[in-house]
């Protein structure tokens, strides 16, 4: 299957309750992340991460729909189209 490189956004609303959840379901999908950054918004009670993820879309929309499905969590990615 082919194979795409891209980057995920990810905004956690109050992190202190979800992190540990967000962080296993990177492990799990830790062959396809890259790379990682993440940053602590303390001011509005909000992290902020990016991956650079490279791997087929399957396993990569894997990994954005359990993230998507925890309550407070947003993603999005953008793809390469080859």
């Amino acid at each position: 299957m082919e194979t795409r490189i891209g980057v995920v956004g990810i905004v956690i609303e109050s992190p202190r309750e979800t992190a540990a959840l967000v962080n296993t379901i990177l492990s799990e999908f830790s062959e396809v992340i890259v790379g990682r950054m993440g940053i602590p918004y303390r001011e509005r009670n909000l992290s902020v991460m990016s991956l650079i993820v490279d791997g087929n879309t399957d396993d990569i929309g894997a990994l954005t729909g359990k993230l998507g499905n925890i309550r407070g969590v947003s993603v999005k990615a953008a793809l390469t189209k080859r």
